[in-house]
């Protein structure tokens, strides 16, 4: 198990990597991360609400152990970070009133192609927060957007990335989305889905229209007998215990079932999954860890999310719980690659890490 750097440097804050995305071909990988300033003020998260944060890139071709780190090359509505807007003390107001908004989507998105990457962002987490996506189709060296996302009727829609395509059509898809609950809080998880590459998308199913607290931050795989199973960051109604639950469903997104809990708890405050399918069929599920022993973990799955293996520590020295948010993928070799943010000490610049192993 070898541990890398991504991005680090002092005073500053990078975190979230879950926030965006991770794309790879073959040794080839693409990432993303906000970047702001430190600050030991900053309450949960040690950030500068003050000053604003920007969306990094970061690209390695040596299948994650060197890395290249650019600001993303996309328009940002704003001109500041997407998806980090509660991160920042700045009324920015609706997305369509900002500068560079987003616009009706120009084209039809193949998602067959072999370079292509969707990326989601987002302006917040409850009510009145939108979405809006962006599409590259030259591994994210450009992108092309923002462009607009529908509300569904909702009070509000925070995407994140995670999408399953549909290998008999290419301009076909679904999309795994969190939006506000009736009150306006955050979360419930939901299935969209596109027919006609992205010029339009419809509701498909809530996969628990009443989470008891919220579930948010979906992962996503589609089986080879078809299930899809999606794992949920979900949290208690009074917010004192966070875990992970897997849901299943096995006529194409309409309903759903919980099919398991793999992880029972996540630490205070809680992590989002990062799922992917080995090559050897096993499901590798990995969390960030909020509580004594702070740091990365993961869970195995022999029998396609039914049951899981008990809880083995990636990383366990972080200085405290501000960490996790992770992403990952699976080598052509087999090896495992997972980026997110760490830190060293309570006090210390947050920075962006990969871990390469074999589960």
């Amino acid at each position: 198990m070898k541990h890398v750097i991504v991005y680090k440097e002092p005073d500053r804050y990078a975190g979230w990597p879950a926030n965006y995305g991770i794309w790879n071909w073959g040794d080839e990988i693409v990432t993303g991360f906000t970047l702001g300033f430190h600050s030991n003020d900053g309450g949960f998260h040690y950030r500068d609400r003050d000053r604003p944060f920007i969306t990094m890139q970061s690209r390695s071709i040596d299948g994650g152990f060197t890395w290249e780190n650019i600001e993303a090359p996309l328009a940002a509505p704003g001109k500041v970070a997407i998806s980090a807007d509660e991160h920042m003390n700045l009324s920015l107001g609706p997305v369509h009133e900002r500068s560079n908004p987003p616009k009706s989507l120009d084209r039809n998105i193949n998602f067959s192609n072999p370079d292509f990457a969707i990326l989601m962002g987002r302006t917040g987490l409850r009510k009145g927060c939108e979405s809006y996506f962006y599409i590259s189709e030259n591994r994210c060296n450009s992108w092309g957007g923002p462009y607009s996302f529908p509300m569904f009727g909702e009070l509000g829609i925070a995407a994140r990335t995670d999408i399953i395509t549909d290998n008999s059509n290419p301009q076909s898809a679904k999309l795994f989305l969190s939006a506000t609950k009736p009150d306006g809080g955050e979360g419930r998880v939901f299935c969209a889905d596109t027919k006609d590459g992205g010029s339009s998308f419809g509701f498909v199913s809530w996969l628990r229209e009443e989470p008891e607290g919220f579930d948010i931050m979906p992962s996503s795989l589609q089986l080879s007998s078809g299930r899809i199973i999606s794992a949920i960051r979900s949290r208690s109604s009074n917010g004192d215990r966070d875990w992970i639950d897997l849901m299943s469903s096995d006529d194409g997104g309409l309903t759903w079932v919980l099919l398991s809990r793999p992880v029972n708890s996540t630490g205070i405050g809680g992590n989002p999954p990062a799922m992917l399918q080995l090559n050897d069929g096993r499901i590798c599920l990995i969390y960030g860890y909020r509580d004594e022993g702070s740091g990365m973990r993961y869970v195995i799955s022999k029998d396609e999310g039914i049951s899981w293996s008990e809880e083995i520590i990636i990383r366990d020295d972080a200085g405290n719980h501000d960490v996790g948010y992770p992403r990952a993928v699976e080598r052509p070799d087999g090896y495992v690659v997972v980026v997110y943010y760490h830190n060293d000490t309570a006090d210390s610049e947050r920075y962006i890490a990969a871990t390469i192993w074999k589960p």
